[in-house]
């Protein structure tokens, strides 16, 4: 048969896909939290799943002016071209000074604004991955940070910044898969899922094993801003800088979001990190889309330029009230045998059940008998272990909302 009576053929009898798509299409996984994320249209369903922002908090009015702003200013034509890939300049300089801030000294070369905090993983991981090489994260870890970099085929193995293994234990375990270790992640602040905040200590622990197996880490920071209680605690790249001697010898790679703080919809997320790591996302980048959307980053360094400390006070407010209030319903409503984190900051309370218990079957219940969504926790272990393990979110429900949704999820855990 010819090439093209073949062709015709597979066009006539459809064609096999999962056969032509590539390994890595096998471990690319429907994330549950964004099916979860339907529910929301629900009106009759409590969700305490989505990790989102309340709508009710952004700024829109300042949107509004700072998009009109740039669409009709002198600069309403780069608001709608080509840009550089390397991001909107006045926002990477907004950023030197907010990294300053937070005890990191950089220039705008060490800035890469990307499509929000999830793009920059997704490009680590492909700078960094090879197939078979080992990527150190928690356990449990964010699910979009395994979704990112499960497309470059690593393993995984337990991140233990208060345990004791060697480097060497990491070194020997990563050659027996076939590859070696490329960096470590953490989400230092308020982690999604467990809402837990790693200690100083815990961080000096994490940059010294990066040290000894000559690896980078990667800094998660989407919640960074959202402390309620408690003293800052230096970012890893802080602490870096402070060990090393400047940026450009630090090994750190940190991954910052205006989406928890100002909108999601934009997509607007940055990178800071040494040259030669800025460099070749650059060139990612490039290759990928080119550059993030020039409008939302005008929009995005407008309305931080204006008032960006004062939005995150406002929202501080609110969450900080939505963790207390369901902080409060757990311990009036959880059965005997259920645990929860007690997080500083951030969107998420960890809850783990009694060993026997299957938050996938919970779920399920819960949807069918009392219109109570959650996370089940299984979906953060990069080796499906943590059955017993929920996400609840504080972020998106009233105070009243929660104590209803928590009392009913107390009866489902209860039966």
């Amino acid at each position: 048969m010819s090439t093209l009576s073949t062709a015709i053929a597979a066009t006539d009898n459809g064609l096999d896909w999962p056969h032509l798509f590539a390994t890595r299409a096998e471990r690319m996984k429907a994330s549950e939290i964004r099916e979860l994320l339907k529910l929301l249209d629900q009106p009759d369903v409590i969700s305490f799943a989505g990790g989102i922002p309340d709508p009710a908090l952004f700024p829109a009015e300042a949107f509004g002016a700072a998009l009109t702003s740039a669409l009709t200013g002198d600069a309403k034509g780069a608001a709608l071209q080509y840009s550089v890939s390397e991001g909107y300049k006045p926002l990477r300089d907004w950023l030197v000074a907010r990294m300053t801030s937070l005890g990191v000294a950089c220039t705008t070369e060490n800035i890469m604004i990307t499509s929000g905090s999830q793009q920059a993983l997704d490009y680590l991981g492909k700078l960094f991955l090879s197939k078979g090489d080992t990527a150190l994260v928690g356990w449990p870890t964010y699910l979009g940070a395994l979704q990112a970099f499960n497309a470059y085929e690593p393993h995984y193995d337990r991140l233990t910044p208060v345990g004791n293994r060697s480097a060497k234990d990491y070194r020997e375990t990563a050659s027996a898969n076939g590859g070696q270790v490329k960096f470590a992640y953490a989400s230092a602040d308020f982690a999604n899922p467990t809402g837990e905040t790693l200690a100083q200590s815990a961080r000096h622990t994490i940059l010294d094993l990066a040290a000894e197996l000559g690896i980078p880490v990667i800094e998660d920071a989407a919640y960074q801003s959202l402390r309620y209680d408690g003293d800052e605690v230096p970012p890893l790249l802080a602490l870096d800088i402070a060990r090393s001697g400047s940026i450009e010898t630090s090994r750190t790679i940190y991954c910052g979001s205006f989406s928890k703080t100002l909108a999601p919809g934009l997509r607007v997320g940055w990178v800071c990190a040494a040259k030669p790591v800025i460099s070749k996302l650059v060139l990612i980048k490039q290759a990928a889309d080119l550059h993030s959307a020039t409008l939302n980053q005008m929009a995005i360094h407008r309305v931080a330029a204006d008032g960006f400390n004062n939005q995150v006070e406002k929202i501080r407010n609110v969450y900080q009230a939505r963790r207390d209030a369901m902080l409060a319903s757990l311990s009036r409503h959880m059965p005997e045998g259920v645990t929860w984190t007690r997080p500083d900051g951030g969107m998420f309370v960890w809850v783990t059940l009694p060993a026997h218990c299957d938050g996938a079957a919970l779920l399920a219940e819960s949807l069918k008998t009392e219109r109570v969504a959650f996370v089940p926790g299984k979906a953060f272990f990069a080796d499906g272990s943590g059955a017993n393990t929920l996400r609840l979110s504080f972020s998106c429900a009233n105070e009243a909302m929660i104590e209803e949704g928590i009392k009913r999820l107390g009866r489902v855990i209860g039966t």
